[in-house]
């Protein structure tokens, strides 16, 4: 039942630790191939669930405080091979009577002894396919692994606990190292049957020299978050009421003229601006409509219809018309990054004769 509870609670927080990685992910991603691999995400997330998974098997079900200060010693192991004696001493398995096969493998001098070792066989299987381990180095990470998992039980939680409420077990490091190695081994004959690490690297790379429609958006929110720091240092030593101007030349004209068509977002993520007969005066033109398209242009509109609507209707449904602006100004966003997703050029880039061209680093 505290398997059960466990593998609930992981599946429950998964997707709050997800949508922290999500950000840094697509931004390393982009920046180191250009593009988002399917199947390197699908490894990626799936570690990091299994990795939370095992971490709530070690600590969970958490007992009261009460009940904790009340469980006696011992709380240590440091005799190895424990587990075996216990196996000798408490199973009723008879290897020439196949009757009691079934029972013993119900004894939790067995199913314990089996789940360490079951548990962290995918992690020396990750190790070795995706990271590309060596058997030297799944071991010693393995080893450390289940050493953080035992320290976290001998700390009581890391000292959340009066004492621990689980018993610290050198057999449980043993057992788990051996799971990672047992890992390493099955991943070792199946590594023919899957796409080697080279092989996902290379098809991101070669996805990664066209401009997705996800990238394209990635490139705007990143420029639009580096934008509005330069914008803030700028406020705090100068205090100046043009500060927002001054930002859009440094950042929008000044940048991009420096590092060849690029915005420090871009160069981030391998990305220039290409345009008939390198027109940087189109490119000047271009940046600023676009800031002033999605940033200032949706506001001032939705500014001025609350206002008008004020003018008119005094101390009525005020939240009402608040809401209806914002929900207007997200559809705005909304279609506009679908247009992009879907691979269309918007109007815009059109009339300037814009185009997106990668940079990403051939030398791969």
């Amino acid at each position: 039942m505290s398997y059960l509870i466990a593998i609930k609670t992981a599946i429950i927080i998964f997707p709050f630790i997800a949508l922290l990685i999500t950000i840094p992910f697509i931004l390393l991603s982009y920046h180191k191939y250009g593009s988002i691999n399917k199947i390197k995400t699908l490894v990626i997330y799936s570690f990091i669930l299994y990795l939370i998974t095992i971490y709530f098997l070690v600590i969970l079900p958490l007992p009261s405080f009460d009940t904790a200060s009340k469980i006696p010693p011992p709380h240590f192991n440091f005799i190895p091979f424990n587990f075996v004696k216990d196996f000798l001493r408490e199973t009723s398995l008879i290897i020439t009577d196949t009757s009691t096969y079934i029972k013993a493998i119900k004894e939790p001098c067995f199913y314990v002894t089996v789940f360490n070792i079951f548990m962290t066989i995918p992690f020396g299987m990750y190790l070795h396919y995706y990271f590309k381990f060596s058997f030297k180095k799944t071991l010693l990470y393995s080893m450390l692994l289940s050493l953080f998992f035992e320290i976290t039980q001998g700390t009581g939680l890391y000292f959340i606990y009066p004492n621990p409420y689980r018993l610290c077990d050198i057999d449980d490091i043993i057992l788990n190292t051996t799971g990672g190695l047992v890992g390493f081994g099955i991943m070792k004959l199946l590594e023919g049957f899957l796409p080697s690490r080279e092989e996902l690297d290379k098809r991101a790379y070669e996805t990664g020299k066209k401009v997705s429609g996800l990238r394209r958006i990635t490139i705007f929110c990143l420029d639009i978050f580096i934008f509005l720091i330069i914008n803030s240092i700028i406020y705090i030593f100068t205090n100046n009421k043009l500060i927002h101007f001054i930002a859009i030349i440094i950042y929008y004209i000044i940048i991009p003229i420096l590092i060849k068509n690029q915005t420090l977002g871009m160069k981030f993520l391998n990305v220039r601006m290409t345009y008939p007969n390198k027109d940087i005066f189109r490119n000047i033109i271009r940046n600023l409509f676009i800031h002033f398209y999605y940033l200032i242009l949706p506001f001032l509109l939705m500014y001025l219809f609350i206002f008008l609507i004020f003018s008119k209707i005094k101390n009525t449904i005020t939240i009402s018309i608040f809401l209806l602006s914002i929900i207007t100004l997200l559809i705005f966003y909304l279609i506009h990054i679908l247009v992009i997703l879907i691979k269309k050029k918007i109007y815009y880039d059109k009339f300037f004769k814009f185009k997106y061209e990668s940079t990403i680093d051939e030398s791969f």
